[in-house]
């Protein structure tokens, strides 16, 4: 699918490979330095995607926090923050959530063709729901599809283990930031990196490792996982 944008896809992970733990309490797994370095990711995208689970367990606002970057890109023409995207199966989302109510971009609501009437419904005009077909989920390279008829040159999928996995296992990564904290969440409860799947990444082709960055007490994995991999460095890198 040449004309899909190019797909960053960002997330962070305990040793034992966690995304979060099984409380209440979100799980802060990165530093400040490497949140600012996710804000620098995000001020150069055009998209930022995470799934319905993410908005309705972490309630994100998913803006560009540094008011540096966001007059930076206002200076060049783009929204101060990058269009927010969300996929969800039920629409199982609140109207009132911060991905809707902040921030200036435009918000975007992927769902399958029989939930969409039931989607609109019930967030009214807070975004733009968008069918991606008769099936029971979402077709995440038809999102990407019509990402880029709107525009968009460069995506950040940010999750959650639900939609790293759908993105993982379809092969629509060009490039990965695996970022790895220094503790175990030893809860099988707790959401994982990924799920089943059959990943083009294995045994038998194992994955490109780009560049590895100490940020803190955190390391970043940086991984190119399609020829479309952009060699330049990745934002905030020691140049």
């Amino acid at each position: 699918m040449a004309d899909r944008p190019y797909t960053l896809l960002s997330c962070g992970m305990s040793i034992d490979g966690y995304l979060d733990s099984a409380e209440t309490a979100r799980l802060l797994l990165s530093n400040a330095a490497d949140f600012d370095r996710v804000d620098a990711e995000r001020a150069r995208c055009d998209a930022i995607l995470v799934g319905a689970t993410t908005i309705r367990a972490d309630n994100p606002r998913l803006v560009v926090r540094s008011a540096a970057r966001r007059a930076e890109r206002v200076a060049r023409g783009r929204p101060a923050s990058p269009v927010k995207v969300t996929l969800t199966r039920r629409g199982d989302l609140p109207a009132s959530a911060a991905f809707f109510t902040t921030g200036d971009s435009d918000k975007i609501v992927y769902c399958p063709g029989p939930a969409a009437a039931r989607v609109r419904a019930r967030l009214g005009a807070v975004a733009t729901v968008v069918a991606t077909g008769a099936a029971a989920d979402v077709d995440v390279a038809g999102v990407l599809e019509h990402l880029s008829a709107r525009g968009v040159d460069r995506v950040m999928v940010e999750g959650g283990g639900t939609v790293l996995t759908q993105f993982l296992t379809a092969g629509l990564v060009d490039e990965l930031h695996l970022v790895v904290a220094p503790l175990f969440v030893g809860d099988s409860r707790a959401p994982r990196l990924v799920g089943d799947g059959c990943f083009p990444w294995n045994a038998s082709r194992r994955a490109q490792l780009a560049g590895v960055r100490e940020i803190g007490d955190v390391v970043l994995l940086r991984y190119a996982l399609s020829k479309r991999f952009c060699a330049e460095p990745a934002a905030g890198a020691v140049r």
